[in-house]
């Protein structure tokens, strides 16, 4: 069901008070579209809509939505349906949902728990979020090295119900050490008698519980990996992060990243007050002023040519905007890249070079294309050579700062997401702006 449809039909639902419509869609439509449609609601409807869901229902909608938004509606549930909501989540999804809670309702609510999956949840919450204890979830299955093929066999049967993944069964000692890792398929065609510890891998790719949730996300992608195990400094196995987590690693490296090309952060827009976001944004459009201060200066310098050509001024906003895309598609290239891999700083000529290539072949056409604009409005060839020379070197400046702007930041030790954006449409209109109006400055009295 479309996301339109099925927003206007749980509308019609809400205003004609149909519950049980309500109960009957929850049981055919998938939870992650519940997600979808959820915070586009206002808070009595989306409390309405959460007490007449199912309660089979609930815990899948809350794991698709994002924490901040799940915490809040675990909030307008009692302590004890609360609970039972989080009791039925993975606990990895649990955990990031009671880190957004207030730390005293958080406690209400773990305390009302089953002391087993609350102390999950606890250990979970000690590691960052973005770390790889944070992303991590415990529902792994380990076997002892002692077991036979078969008794491994019959030993999973017993706990695949609440693990993450079957497909890899990880062999630990018996303060948890992890000792290597068997395939469900080699386990399988192996002979019942097999002794585990002749067929498990000792060789394991692992990742630490303070490293970067990121590292494990690309560690899965390099080694095509359905999971990785996250182990701690003295290689007890704590639990692990599946391809499921890794794409969620990923999706939010890129949106907290993407908004950072803005000067924001996700993370600090949810969390923190006005008051608070705008000094935390302020640092960077104060830097960005300081530099765009050099295009007044530009301007300035030439005033007298605009005076004299004041069709001139009606081209540099286009400019402007069509470099500032060209450098901002590029700086948002390279921050993904940076993020996932793909980018390296040992490489840094080759990404360079190829994004100049890329940055020239629009450069010409939408130089072209302008230029031939301006010189048909303007009735003066000149003019559009002035307006198209300028807009390919405005472009082709733009693509370079996106692409060496971020890299700079990495070598130097910032984020790259937070200084691309800014600083880049800043540059760019300084250079932009400076070619345009001294060619036009040189050909003056054929522009006139």
């Amino acid at each position: 069901m479309e996301r339109d449809t099925l927003f206007a039909d749980v509308r019609d639902l809400l205003d004609t008070h149909h519950p049980e419509g309500i109960t009957a869609l929850a049981e055919r439509v998938d939870p992650s579209a519940w997600a979808d449609i959820i915070p586009a609601f206002g808070p009595n409807e989306i409390a309405t809509l959460i007490r007449w869901m199912p309660e089979d229902v609930l815990p899948d909608v809350l794991a698709d939505l994002a924490p901040i938004e799940a915490a809040t509606i675990l909030r307008t549930l009692s302590r004890h349906e609360a609970a039972d909501v989080l009791e039925a989540m993975a606990p990895d999804d649990a955990a990031d949902v009671v880190d957004e809670l207030p730390e005293v309702d958080a406690e209400h609510i773990l305390v009302a728990m089953a002391p087993g999956e609350a102390a999950e949840i606890r250990d979970l919450l000690v590691y960052p979020p973005e770390s790889a204890g944070g992303v991590m979830t415990p529902a792994f299955v380990g076997i002892s090295p002692d077991l036979r093929a078969d008794q491994a066999i019959a030993a999973l049967r017993r706990v695949a119900a609440e693990a993450e993944t079957i497909y890899y069964v990880y062999v630990i000692d018996a303060e948890d050490h992890l000792l290597g890792v068997l395939s469900l398929r080699n386990l399988v065609l192996a002979s019942p008698h097999a002794p585990v510890s002749a067929l498990m891998v000792r060789d394991v790719a692992k990742v630490y519980a303070d490293e970067p949730g990121i590292d494990a996300a690309r560690l899965l992608r390099d080694r095509n990996l359905l999971a990785v195990p996250v182990v701690d400094r003295e290689n007890r196995l704590l639990g692990i992060i599946t391809a499921d987590d890794a794409i969620d690693v990923f999706e939010g490296e890129f949106t907290e990243d993407y908004l950072r090309l803005a000067g924001t952060d996700a993370e600090e827009m949810d969390r923190r007050t006005p008051a608070q976001i705008a000094r935390l944004r302020l640092p960077w459009l104060l830097g960005t002023m300081g530099i765009e201060l050099g295009a007044g200066l530009v301007i300035a310098r030439f005033d007298h040519v605009l005076t004299e050509v004041i069709l001139l001024a009606s081209f540099m906003p286009i400019i402007s905007a069509v470099s500032g895309n060209v450098g901002l598609q590029a700086a948002a290239i390279v921050v993904r890249g940076l993020d996932t891999g793909h980018v390296s700083l040992q490489r840094w000529g080759q990404q360079v070079s190829k994004e100049l290539q890329t940055a020239l072949l629009m450069a010409l056409t939408c130089g072209l294309v302008l230029g031939t604009i301006g010189a048909i409005w303007s009735q003066h060839l000149p003019f559009g050579i002035v307006i198209g020379v300028a807009l390919t070197a405005s472009m082709l400046t733009a693509g370079f700062m996106g692409t060496v702007i971020p890299m700079l930041s990495k070598r130097l030790g910032f984020d790259p997401a937070t200084t691309a954006g800014p600083f880049e449409t800043a540059f760019q209109d300084v250079v932009g702006f400076a070619v345009f109006l001294w060619l036009a400055s040189l050909l003056l009295q054929w522009l006139r």
